[in-house]
């Protein structure tokens, strides 16, 4: 997720990404994406299990800017909000 002006890039990992994305527009969660206006879906993943979830999240965390960057616009290069599209 990012936000506005696509400053901020932020990856999180979730059972149900259509509601944790709506937390995060309606800022009901607190933490880093309310304080930093995130609210902006540009690129998920799907995985079959929690744990594989969990190690994808952090291979992406651990990964540079630049290669976040790749990976939105290989999927969203326009990066418009997926988040209707759920």
């Amino acid at each position: 997720m990012t936000n506005k002006y696509n400053t901020v890039l932020y990856t999180g990992v979730t059972n149900d990404l259509k509601r944790r994305c709506y937390e995060h527009k309606e800022k009901l969660a607190e933490g880093f994406t309310k304080k930093y206006n995130i609210n902006k879906l540009v690129y998920y993943e799907f995985c079959e299990d929690i744990n594989t979830a969990i190690i994808r999240e952090k291979q992406i965390k651990g990964g540079s800017r630049n290669k976040k960057i790749e990976l939105v616009n290989k999927m969203n290069s326009q990066w418009k909000d997926l988040y209707d599209e759920l």
